[in-house]
Formats: structure tokens, C-alpha cells, sequence
């Protein structure tokens, strides 16, 4: 077994659909892509999900393809 699939075996995947609209435009459309190198250009395809404890949304770049990864922090859970 690869370090990948241990790891995706230990993901434990959240519904992003129940977060508000307003949240997950917001998810969607505040992100930075690496390939790119560009702030905002939005992400597709999101899956939330904990790993160690840790909240992230992937998806895709909307421009490039390429996978976006956004950690939430704990500000992210301040108005909830």
C-alpha cells in the first residue's frame, strides 16, 4: 500500500453541501492555485473532508485543472 491510498483511507469525508450557500460560494471562490500561481480563479468538483484532526476542501482549479487544496482554520469556525 502507498503513502497515498493510507493516507485517503484515513479521510473522513464531510458533506459540503451542508454548509450554507454563502459558505460555500465563499470556499469556492477565495482560493489560491499552485500551478497557477493566482489568487481567486475558484475551484470545482469540492470534497470536505477531516484527515489528523484538520478540515480541508479539494477540488480542482477552475482555470488550470490542477488540485486546490484549502485548510480551514479555526477562524473559518469563529461565526458557527
Amino acid at each position: 500500500m502507498t503513502t497515498d491510498q493510507k493516507t485517503d483511507n484515513q479521510r473522513v469525508p464531510r458533506d459540503f453541501s451542508a454548509r450554507s450557500e454563502e459558505e460555500q460560494q465563499l470556499f469556492l471562490t477565495d482560493t489560491w492555485c499552485d500551478h497557477c500561481q493566482q489568487l481567486g480563479l475558484g475551484m470545482r468538483e469540492p470534497e470536505e473532508y477531516e484527515l489528523f484532526g484538520m478540515v480541508f476542501i479539494e477540488g480542482r482549479c477552475c482555470q488550470c485543472g490542477e488540485p486546490v487544496l484549502t485548510e480551514l482554520t479555526e477562524d473559518d469556525f469563529d461565526d458557527e
